[in-house]
């Protein structure tokens, strides 16, 4: 039995999972959530993490190998996080934490190696499709960002590739998004507008502002106030989260403008959802993570993703095979960190 650290270390909070791993199986011994602005580096907050989880157990614990999913780049296992004072060097956490390995990874590259450790009641599958284990595997995920990647067979185990797709192009599909586009390359004074100005977070507050100019739809006072107030703050820290109140305000029909602002969105995260898959063609599946789709099931569900996803024309039929999943668990990418330093 092979005692296993793995961390989900973000801006804001940091899950860290004490695991063991036997015949290839990972249990889960012990999990802590903490708010990482409360620590001054990673090793202090995984010596109190281990001290506490070898208090609960009943037994001191040495874990032998970590890995560290990182909101941030990760170059040469060393990352300096985005929004936290922290400069992370798997060497020196190997050293300190007196692990045999310390590796760190994007967490979009572990929500790669997540997917393979799901459960059934992990997913809400939009397409069964034709599941062929030998095939691609392709992962997409709006949040903050866009991110994509993939996963393809080496040996006997899959390795995950990371990519950059979510900067490419935005492919406007009607009037009405092509409208859209002039409108970013307008406000942002730009030449070229990425996917992820539009399949994003950002994108739905984007999205709802372009609506929003063009009085497509009466904006309701609760919903403006929260708009306006993040526009005001533009430079300064948030207090307020527009892309959530809209999301919420269109999953509870109490407002129309923010319902044609997650159709708009829905529409094109589908698109670009299937723009992945034609050039994977993923028949392995592909998963839809980042926590919009899972905060927005019953939206994305509704069929509007899916009718955008296989809209591809003489080649749409190539798509009918790929099976599409929703990813529900919100871990998943604690759950790939664990099996990467498992070696699973």
């Amino acid at each position: 039995m092979t005692e296993l650290l793995a961390g989900d270390i973000g801006g804001t909070k940091t899950i860290l999972r004490l695991a063991t791993v036997t015949d290839g199986q990972l249990q889960t011994q012990f999990e802590h959530k903490y708010v990482s602005a409360e620590f001054a580096g990673l090793v202090p907050m995984v010596q109190q993490f281990v001290a506490m989880a070898s208090e609960q157990l009943g037994q001191a614990l040495q874990p032998e190998r970590a890995c560290f999913a990182i909101a941030g780049p990760v170059i040469n296992n060393t990352s300096q996080l985005t929004n936290l004072p922290w400069n992370l060097q798997g060497d020196r956490l190997r050293e300190e934490l007196s692990l045999t390995e310390a590796t760190l990874i994007n967490d979009f590259e572990a929500i790669g190696y997540g997917v393979l450790g799901l459960e059934p009641n992990d997913l809400h599958t939009l397409q069964t499709g034709k599941p062929d284990d030998t095939a691609p595997i392709a992962v997409i995920g709006a949040g903050t960002g866009l991110g994509q990647g993939y996963l393809m067979h080496q040996g006997d185990r899959y390795r995950v590739f990371p990519s950059e797709g979510g900067h490419a192009d935005f492919a406007p599909r009607s009037e009405q998004e092509f409208q859209l586009l002039k409108y970013l390359r307008d406000k942002h004074q730009i030449t070229r507008v990425s996917a992820e100005r539009v399949v994003s977070g950002q994108g739905i507050i984007s999205i709802y502002q372009y609506l929003r100019n063009r009085a497509v739809a009466k904006e309701s006072p609760e919903i403006a106030e929260v708009v306006t107030t993040w526009e005001r703050q533009a430079g300064m820290t948030k207090t307020v989260d527009p892309a959530a109140a809209i999301s919420q305000a269109a999953q509870a029909q109490t407002d129309n403008l923010s319902q044609q602002t997650l159709d708009l969105f829905v529409g094109a995260y589908g698109a670009e959802a299937g723009n992945l898959a034609l050039k994977l063609l993923p028949y392995g599946g592909l998963y839809v993570a980042g926590g919009i789709a899972a905060k927005n099931l019953d939206l994305i569900a509704g069929g509007a993703f899916m009718n955008a996803f296989g809209d591809k024309g003489r080649v749409s039929d190539l798509l009918r095979e790929v099976p599409v999943h929703i990813v529900l668990n919100p871990q998943v990418g604690l759950i790939g960190a664990a099996r990467y330093a498992a070696g699973l």
